[in-house]
């Protein structure tokens, strides 16, 4: 192999492609770290953030931002600008076809520590674990700042970070949840 062919299968593999296989890598470290240092997304990053958190809404989520004749720039630089998590949350929610679980995905990749995800797993896993609230966080956005409150304190009673509180209601849900895989698995060999 020419080192020229080399190069091309390092850049290839290292820097343009693999990334996307390991998406949430790529949100959390390299969108996330240039949301803060730019105070903005580029398209190809937002997108990818829809795409993580829901593939099929993302030509909803197109044609919602085409609808607002707002550009990608405009809206998260208004996001970082924002003082508050309630000025950042509708922001995103004003936008046709971004609804709180869209937006809170958004939110959750640039500010870590400040927003989880509202999702109906996530949700569903919260009383699991002690956190118990009235109304549904994925529609109403009081009640997802309730929610999210209740993952902070949770987080920190379980010495875990908010993220990877997130990570574990999700995935206590895709395994247990109602048709979940333990249930799919069960009783097949």
């Amino acid at each position: 192999m020419t080192k020229s062919k080399k190069q091309w299968w390092e850049t290839l593999f290292d820097k343009k492609y693999l990334k996307y296989y390991f998406l949430e890598d790529y949100l959390f470290n390299d969108v996330n770290k240039n949301f803060q240092r730019r105070g903005y997304l580029t398209p190809e990053e937002f997108f990818a953030i829809v795409i993580w958190k829901s593939n099929r809404a993302k030509t909803n989520v197109r044609r919602g931002i085409g609808k607002s004749q707002k550009t990608i720039h405009t809206i998260t630089s208004e996001i970082f600008r924002a003082k508050t998590p309630e000025q950042k949350l509708n922001i995103l929610t004003s936008i046709p076809s971004i609804g709180i679980p869209m937006a809170s995905a958004i939110l959750t990749v640039c500010y870590p520590n400040d927003f989880t995800i509202a999702d109906y797993r996530a949700c569903s896993s919260l009383k699991d674990f002690g956190g118990e609230i009235i109304g549904n966080p994925t529609a109403k956005i009081s009640v997802y700042f309730e929610y999210l409150e209740k993952c902070k304190e949770l987080a920190r009673k379980y010495k875990l970070s908010l993220r990877n509180f997130d990570r574990i209601l999700w995935a206590k849900d895709f395994y247990e949840g109602a048709s979940g895989l333990k249930h799919l698995a069960k009783g097949i060999k």
